[in-house]
């Protein structure tokens, strides 16, 4: 028997009716000849003899009865594939806005979970004789940071497909007897008094910060008192908490979200983006994050909403090492970051996130999120399901209280082919929730090119395309400064202003 680990039923468990927490890849294909194009039936062929080099694909959850513990993975005796790679097609004339808006009704609808946790769709109608493949999986499978590889999995790097031989993978699981799984939710049950009050200990002085994100009536008082009486007891050897994760200021695209979304994309030249990299000294994650942190500022500038402070962000780290990509279970870490949108000036706005990015590492250790994620894990999964229906929703939830998440994973190097047709562009699909934020910016490398995905809740951001613009604009924007020696140096330390 395998459980799913405490993150992964809290992924589960933070999904409702205008929340999903899936992710995916959208990959476009093309040009293709009219009798060149890949036809559905070939996606599956090539599907069922590539599934088995990532055996969580063929896993669906086992609930324990009552709801008493976490669910256990099960390996599935039959995957239909009928169902899980299907067939859309656009009715024209197929620009990658019509694409996109396609991206967004599919990636609004939840996951079945009576089956494995991910499904395929090919697309049809695109413009110049193109396709793609939007592909959707829920985080408890494959975490977003490791869907480009796997995806590679399934394809090749050339366009001669491979020959892959057959083979089960080694981590097959079978259905879980009601009495094991009842036998192990007594013994969790004996051990949850200490992991509440250990939780709870840890938590206590972060509750005034935490009050602050969350709005919950009493925190900051009972935090006050907690932390004056944990500061005296003997048995307390923490030291007084440091400063932590940014308080998220109010914004637009924070709010109630709805289950509509809206989905943007588009590629950057990687190597413009190397260029200002190596030009002025940072890193790439500086460079994205600062463009992303541009468009923003200019968005809500837009829409007259700036805030004086800067944004609250969180940034997905890997956990995995590369033989760990194909294993089930999330390894994903979230720094929290600082987004400086009230920076007017560019080179000084990379210059911040790049100090932000570097005491990211620290502040994660301080930062209350990851206690509140810890509580929430020891809860009995009933009583979490209850308290995701109440003001106290981010105990429940597996990210922090932020404006929103920014992503950046390195994606293959090489082209990669569906059975031939060259992957022209491989463009991330996350996710959006009331807690996390209403918009979600993701980029993954892919070739000679930065691939960028936008999905917003589509009441809260609306024009998310024009979002998307920007980015090539900002962009400019760095490239110009690196004609100005004045900016060759990152900044080493937090400025004194």
């Amino acid at each position: 028997m395998h459980q799913l680990s405490s993150l992964d039923t809290q992924f589960l468990d933070a999904e409702t009716s205008t929340t999903s927490t899936h992710v995916g890849v959208l990959s476009v294909l093309g040009p293709t000849t009219p009798g060149g194009q890949l036809t559905v039936r070939d996606l599956r062929t090539l599907a069922d003899g590539r599934l088995h080099l990532v055996g969580p694909l063929r896993w669906r959850l086992q609930e324990v009865p009552l709801g008493l513990d976490r669910p256990y993975w099960v390996d599935s005796e039959f995957l239909d594939l009928g169902y899980h790679i299907r067939e859309v097609a656009l009715t024209g004339p197929g620009t990658d806005e019509q694409l996109a808006e396609q991206i967004s009704g599919l990636a609004a609808r939840p996951l079945s979970r009576d089956r494995p946790l991910w499904e395929c769709y090919l697309v049809n109608g695109l413009t110049g004789g193109r396709q793609a493949i939007y592909t959707k999986v829920h985080p408890a499978v494959i975490d977003g940071l490791t869907a480009g590889q796997a995806l590679a999995v399934l394809m090749d790097t050339a366009p001669q497909p491979r020959t892959v031989p057959h083979r089960l993978s080694d981590e097959q699981y079978q259905a879980a007897g009601a009495l094991g799984m009842l036998g192990n939710s007594a013994w969790h049950l004996a051990l949850l008094p200490a992991r509440l009050m250990w939780s709870s200990l840890r938590l206590a002085p972060y509750l005034p910060e935490l009050a602050r994100a969350l709005t919950v009536p009493g925190a900051d008082l009972l935090g006050t008192l907690a932390r004056r009486l944990t500061r005296r007891a003997w048995w307390w050897s923490a030291d007084e908490p440091t400063a932590g994760a940014p308080t998220p200021p109010d914004a637009p695209f924070n709010g109630p979200a709805t289950a509509r979304r809206r989905f943007a994309f588009t590629s950057l030249p990687l190597g413009e983006v190397e260029a200002v990299r190596s030009a002025l000294g940072f890193t790439v994650d500086d460079v994205v994050t600062a463009l992303c942190t541009t468009v923003l500022r200019r968005w809500l500038i837009d829409h007259d909403a700036l805030p004086d402070t800067a944004l609250a962000a969180a940034m997905p780290i890997a956990g995995r090492t590369d033989p760990q990509f194909a294993a089930a279970g999330h390894r994903l870490s979230l720094l929290p970051i600082a987004l400086p949108i009230n920076e007017a000036d560019p080179a000084r706005r990379l210059q911040k996130v790049h100090t932000s990015l570097t005491a990211a590492p620290q502040r994660f250790r301080a930062a209350p999120a990851t206690l509140v994620r810890d509580f929430g894990a020891a809860l009995p999964r009933a009583l979490r399901g209850l308290i995701s229906r109440t003001p106290l929703r981010a105990l429940s939830m597996p990210t922090p209280p932020v404006n929103l998440i920014i992503s950046h994973a390195a994606g293959p190097a090489r082209p990669l082919y569906a059975a031939g047709i060259e992957v022209t562009g491989n463009f991330p699909v996350s996710a959006v929730s009331d807690v996390a934020g209403g918009i979600t910016i993701a980029a993954m490398s892919y070739g000679r090119h930065l691939d960028v995905g936008i999905i917003a809740c589509r009441n809260l951001v609306p024009d998310v395309w024009d979002v998307t613009g920007q980015l090539h604009q900002a962009l400019s924007e760095l490239t110009a400064c690196t004609r100005n020696v004045r900016y060759l140096r990152p900044c080493r330390r937090p400025e004194s202003r």
